[in-house]
This record gives structure tokens, C-alpha cells and sequence, in this order.
């Protein structure tokens, strides 16, 4: 690359038509930049400069060297960038912490595609709830965050943020499963309950309309496992409390959301450490996660 420095310094006296101006530039003495100047005229074989009482004028073989160093530079700076691309978002890694609604379909789904596109891209995906994936980001361990009902924080760098209206779920044949509308919470109250416990952000919001309106709650079955009581609610007549964006498409369950005079949607963002430059990779998974999530929004709008 030495060469190329050497180049650039004719190219900022062609700019500067003055040997003084562009040695101050470039921040070196005026006689060492003549030398480079004259050993590249050496090496061509003929001067580049037309020697004026005012300063430097490029001459005929000058234009055609200025052409040639602009060319290289916008070369380089395309190699500098499909280097960075390949050091980056094909052979990179991303961290994410996710809450568990989104492990069982959206997060699976969008790491196959972008690594169908970039298949020596690696991923590490935790599960964490919502404090817990802030704290993961504070930390360093993970680039990117998409979880539910975020603490509030100043150290969070929001790139998305929408809304989730938590549903009733329940096997087809259950007597909610009747109607496909939305079902008052006092309904889903008077049949036994596979809830999210205090672990998952699901049940801190549950919890907190409840408290509001003074109405307590028995659960039947509580778990820090979105899983185990979707299998549950499969298995026994029961009721839980979860996102639509969790749900698998399976025939055998229904879900109907909750009426939001009852309950609040709850908020979903993804989300990066404030001030923290994402690596190419991480970046790119970000506005392909962003990007699912606007086009889901605008057609649930449609």
C-alpha cells in the first residue's frame, strides 16, 4: 500500500497547485514531498508537472496519472468494502437474546434464511427474558435483543418496537374454542389456567392488570416454559395466556386474543446497546428481523 500513499500525494498537489499547501495537507515537510514527486517522474520517465511561478500545473501525462489514481481509489475502496463484507456478514457471528415466544417459529425462521444466504455465518441464541436480555447486551454477550415489556433503560437503543395482543389459547374442542373473537378475561378466569409464572414478562403484565382492577388469580399449572404448557393445553382442557407470534401453526390448538379493555397489548422490541457499533453481520440480521416484523405488522393492519 506504500505506493499508493506515494500516489496520493500527487494527487493532493494536483488539488492543491502548490507544493507548500499540499505538503501542509499532508502534514509533511515540503522538501520530502518534492522528492516524492521526483521519483515518481523518475519512474514514469517523464514529468507530471508543469513548474510554474505560482505553483504546479499537471501536464498532459500528469492528467492521465490523476485519471489513473482516482480509479485505484475507487477501486480500493470497493475491495475495502467486499472485505469487510466478507469478514462480516459471511463469515461473522450474531449473539441474540430472545424471550421465549419468539424461539418456538419467528427466531428458527429468520436464522434459516439468513443462513441459507450466508451459510458460514454463526449464531448464538440465549434465552433470556426481559431483564435478563438487557443485562446480556450490557454485558456484551449479545449483540441484538427482541423481547417483551423491556425495563426501561437508558443503555436500550431501540430498531423496532410494536405491539403484541396476548391471546387465550386452547385446544380445539375446548368451550372457548367456539368463537374465534375476542374473549373477555372474566371468561378465560372460570376455567382452570396453564399460566407463564414470575419468571416471564407474560405474567408480570397478566399480574399487574389483575392488581389494578383488585381481581385475584388461581392458576391450575404455572411455568417458566412456553412449551411445556402449549403441550399442556394440548393434553387437558385448560386455558393459557400467550402471543400470537409464539403460537406454532398447529390445527389442533385456538387461540382467540384477549380483549384489550381487559388486558393491554404488551410491547416487543428488538434492540441493541446504545453507542455499540454491530458488527456487519449482526447488523444485517437486525434489518432482516426488522423487516419480517413491519411487513407481519402492516398485513395484521390489511
Amino acid at each position: 500500500m506504500k505506493h499508493l500513499r506515494s500516489l496520493s500525494y500527487v494527487a493532493e498537489v494536483a488539488r492543491s497547485g502548490s507544493i507548500r499547501r499540499a505538503a501542509e495537507r499532508l502534514n509533511i515537510t515540503p522538501s520530502a514531498l518534492t522528492r516524492q514527486i521526483q521519483d515518481i517522474e523518475y519512474e514514469l520517465g517523464t514529468p507530471i508537472f508543469e513548474r510554474l511561478a505560482h505553483g504546479m500545473r499537471l501536464n498532459a501525462a500528469g492528467e492521465l496519472l490523476v485519471r489513473h489514481i482516482r480509479d485505484q481509489a475507487a477501486d480500493l475502496d470497493r475491495v475495502r468494502s467486499q472485505i469487510a463484507d466478507l469478514s462480516g456478514v459471511r463469515r461473522g457471528h450474531v449473539a441474540l437474546a430472545c424471550s421465549q415466544a419468539f424461539v418456538t417459529q419467528m427466531v428458527p425462521e429468520e436464522v434459516e434464511a439468513y443462513r441459507a444466504r450466508f451459510p458460514q455465518v454463526g449464531f448464538t441464541v440465549q434465552v433470556r427474558d426481559h431483564v435478563q436480555a438487557v443485562a446480556a447486551l450490557a454485558a456484551f454477550e449479545a449483540d441484538l435483543a427482541l423481547v417483551l415489556q423491556p425495563p426501561p433503560s437508558a443503555e436500550l437503543h431501540p430498531l423496532y418496537s410494536g405491539q403484541q395482543t396476548l391471546c387465550a389459547l386452547m385446544r380445539v374442542g375446548h368451550p372457548l374454542a367456539m368463537d374465534t373473537g375476542p374473549v373477555r378475561l372474566r371468561d378465560c378466569l372460570v376455567h382452570a389456567l396453564a399460566l407463564p409464572d414470575r419468571s416471564l414478562a407474560i405474567r408480570h403484565h397478566i399480574d399487574h392488570a389483575l392488581a389494578r382492577r383488585g381481581v385475584e388469580l388461581h392458576s391450575t399449572v404455572e411455568s417458566g416454559s412456553l412449551e411445556f404448557l402449549r403441550n399442556l393445553v394440548l393434553r387437558e382442557d385448560v386455558v393459557s395466556l400467550q402471543i400470537p407470534i409464539g403460537i406454532p401453526d398447529d390445527p389442533r390448538l385456538h387461540s382467540r386474543p384477549i380483549d384489550t379493555r381487559d388486558l393491554a397489548p404488551m410491547t416487543m422490541i428488538v434492540a441493541q446497546l446504545r453507542g455499540r457499533l454491530l458488527s456487519v453481520a449482526a447488523a444485517k440480521f437486525a434489518d432482516q428481523l426488522v423487516a419480517r416484523l413491519n411487513r407481519q405488522a402492516l398485513s395484521e393492519l390489511g
